[in-house]
């Protein structure tokens, strides 16, 4: 798989050319089909009428995200009053989604980084680390293992042991 990751370094710069509009309605659509079981199990009750923003530094990325509260529906905006903001760059985020690497192993050494209300990051973060991958579309949880997967070995060729 190390072939989508290279292919994925060469096309993710690109997303951020792509109309914001376009960014939002994918994202909207995307997330309220792949998360559909969670909202409807109100796990992410936390984000009602509140924003949280996620940043992916490395691609220039950044979505301000809510919970609509009638429908329970997750909203994307570009520009929003953001509570707090979750940031780092897109191969951590894919750690901390494929559940390759811990969340407070990402966050303590600032792979990660919390700004603004901790409380609210933090009760995100839990969330995110929470969900059942069986709740996830079987297709795409293997997808998403696997190239996290892919990049957790990647990196472990990089970094030295700490008994080197």
């Amino acid at each position: 798989m190390p072939w989508l990751l290279a292919a994925s370094e060469r096309l993710l710069p690109l997303a951020r050319l792509t109309p914001a509009f376009v960014q939002q309605r994918v994202l909207e659509r995307s997330l309220n089909h792949l998360l559909a079981e969670a909202l409807a199990d109100g796990l992410f009750e936390v984000l009602t009428d509140r924003w949280l923003a996620l940043e992916i530094q490395d691609l220039g990325l950044r979505w301000c995200i809510s919970q609509r509260g009638l429908d329970q529906q997750l909203v994307i905006a570009q520009q929003a009053p953001v509570e707090v903001c979750i940031s780092g760059q897109w191969r951590d985020f894919l750690l901390l989604a494929s559940r390759q690497e811990d969340p407070d192993s990402l966050f303590f050494r600032r792979r990660l980084q919390i700004d603004g209300d901790t409380e609210l990051g933090l009760a995100v973060k839990n969330l995110i680390d929470s969900l059942d991958p069986d709740s996830l579309p079987q297709w795409f949880w293997q997808l998403l293992e696997l190239l996290g997967r892919t990049v957790a070995e990647q990196q472990a060729q990089v970094m030295p042991s700490p008994s080197s």
